[in-house]
């Protein structure tokens, strides 16, 4: 346990990933969709919202359009100026780190955003054939040192608290390593992104790899949240091993995994239920910010 039991549960929120209609028709994609679910998902619990729009994480130019994320996000912080939104990265060989994070910087500027990315590592990316061998892709979401210190310092500079990915054991590494040398900038929070059987990253999803991982980070105070990719994070008992032992989770269609087409929100009331059973309060998202120290909460505006 790296926080006490009564800290608020913060909740993510997901909303949509890669996912298409033909999996979950509820995913959202169009800028009302993402709106309308974010607002929903926040009052059932949210603080976080994470979301993709359609331009694509691979496959694309490496670059996305900072307005595909702007656009909806203007008309949901006129709704709901308390929210945290965070975006994702594009992940192309060859296109300079400044140019996959621009959109980022972008919404920074504007004020849309009080928490930026850092991927610190790399991951290979494949799907399973049919016979659950993974495929010979060359796809790699590459993020070398240089990168990965990248992410850090413009979050730094643009005052933003970090949203770190943690994909593999070794990105816990690089930043327990910049925490020890005092050199992490202030906020943030690690999402531990754990993969079922056919995601080709990750710790599989149960208690005894969330306790590897909190073995990584113990003493450090950092706040840290769960997230099974490929599963249902409740109905695998990751949630409640996180609640347990006062972190925080992250639940949303894109990294479900199951025989449901769950809409959003109820993926939210599923985790409020379970902390509600459990005895942990549910953070709003000014105690979010509080609990990850994000350093221009908020921002968005003229609130800051």
């Amino acid at each position: 346990m790296t926080q006490p039991y009564d800290t608020p549960l913060i909740i993510e929120v997901s909303l949509n990933g890669s996912v298409k209609k033909a999996q979950n028709p509820n995913v959202p994609y169009s800028d009302d969709a993402i709106v309308s679910q974010a607002v929903a998902c926040m009052a059932a619990g949210a603080a976080l919202v994470h979301n993709h729009t359609e331009d694509p994480v691979f496959g694309g130019t490496g670059v996305m359009d900072a307005e595909n994320y702007a656009r909806p996000w203007r008309k949901l912080l006129q709704l709901r100026p308390d929210a945290i939104l965070t975006p994702t990265m594009p992940g192309k060989e060859g296109v300079p780190v400044e140019q996959r994070f621009a959109h980022i910087e972008a919404m920074a500027v504007e004020g849309l955003i009080a928490q930026g990315l850092c991927d610190p590592g790399s991951f290979n990316v494949s799907v399973p054939g049919p016979d659950g061998a993974f495929a010979p892709t060359q796809l790699v979401y590459r993020n070398d040192m240089h990168d990965s210190y990248y992410y850090v310092e413009a979050c730094r500079r643009l005052k933003l608290g970090m949203s770190i990915s943690i994909f593999e054991p070794g990105f816990v590494k690089f930043i327990m390593a910049l925490h020890r040398s005092g050199r992490l900038p202030p906020g943030g929070i690690m999402k531990f992104y754990f993969g079922a059987d056919d995601q080709p990253f990750g710790l599989p999803p149960t208690a005894t790899a969330l306790d590897a991982y909190l073995e990584m980070i113990e003493g450090s105070g950092l706040p840290w949240l769960v997230s099974s990719f490929g599963d249902d994070c409740v109905g695998c008992g990751l949630a409640e091993a996180a609640i347990r032992r006062g972190g925080h989770v992250q639940v949303g269609i894109e990294p479900y995994g199951g025989p449901r087409t769950p809409k959003n929100a109820e993926l939210v009331e599923e985790v409020v239920a379970l902390a509600k059973r459990l005895g942990r309060p549910i953070a709003t998202p000014a105690q979010a910010a509080a609990i990850m120290n994000l350093p221009s909460y908020p921002v968005h505006f003229g609130l800051g």
